[in-house]
């Protein structure tokens, strides 16, 4: 459980260090509706690849952590990239971030280190039935189609709120998320076997998939508005809907008493 814990942190320092690297790459980025190719075009801007770099490292801490833990335990470590964000830019100089955004942070922190302990995620299976995979997949489309037609309807409408658009296409972002981390627990499960067993599972190639369409919208979140807007969708959703695939999807468990569930919530 320690490695698992150490590699979650790692994990969210590099992808805290992603979102503030492309948030500058995509600072200046206007777009209208949902374009296709905003990901080409930030490819050419150097921060954008940094943060694309840091994602990647990010994305081998969070593969090394699922081996060793689940995804109840090691998600919500993640949502401690908040910190991290809100340090870089204290660090740059930037005002953006208030004192109560401070204490916000913390007490979310908090609120992840009396959920580990309460909760004590334990146990699961290495891999979830096809069934579950099919509703879990359907389920994360569905909510994610719906943001974003509510995030173009905000786009067409005159006055509509920049940060109102980021915060949904970043709450969208975070399920996504969630859902990429149920498909990286079930690759992790084949590294053992070789890279044969890797390349002949199906979870890999979802990944690439479903990997490619997040990075697309978290670009657009990116763009959309101030990263104070999006950050809290991106840390707070990607670990609370990969809680839930980790129960739903690996039969992994957590404490059910009525006091564990009062803390939790």
């Amino acid at each position: 459980m320690e490695k698992a814990i150490l590699l979650g942190v790692a994990a969210s320092i590099c992808t805290a260090t992603s979102s503030v690297c492309q948030r500058k790459g995509a600072r200046s980025t206007q777009t209208a509706g949902f374009d296709v190719r905003l990901v080409v075009r930030l490819a050419r801007r150097p921060a954008w690849l940094l943060g694309i770099a840091a994602m990647i490292g990010g994305f081998i801490f969070q593969l090394t952590a699922l081996r060793s833990g689940g995804l109840a335990l090691v998600q919500p470590i993640l949502a401690a990239e908040l910190l991290f964000v809100f340090g870089y830019l204290a660090v740059a100089g930037s005002r953006s971030v208030k004192r109560r955004d401070w204490l916000a942070a913390a007490a979310m922190s908090a609120g992840i280190g009396l959920y580990l302990r309460l909760a004590s995620p334990y146990g699961g299976r290495l891999h979830a039935p096809g069934h579950s995979w099919l509703l879990a997949g359907l389920a994360t489309a569905g909510v994610v189609l719906a943001a974003l037609a509510v995030a173009l309807e905000l786009d067409n409408r005159t006055g509509a709120s920049a940060g109102r658009r980021a915060a949904l296409l970043g709450a969208a972002t975070g399920i996504s998320w969630g859902f990429m981390a149920a498909v990286i627990k079930e690759l992790s499960s084949h590294l053992g076997a070789g890279i044969g067993a890797v390349l002949s599972t199906w979870s890999l190639y979802v990944l690439v998939i479903v990997g490619a369409a997040t990075m697309l919208l978290a670009s657009h979140a990116l763009a959309a508005g101030p990263l104070a807007a999006s950050q809290p969708g991106f840390t707070i959703l990607d670990p609370f809907s990969a809680s839930l695939f980790g129960v739903f999807l690996f039969g992994e468990h957590i404490r059910t008493g009525s006091a564990a569930l009062a803390g939790q919530c």
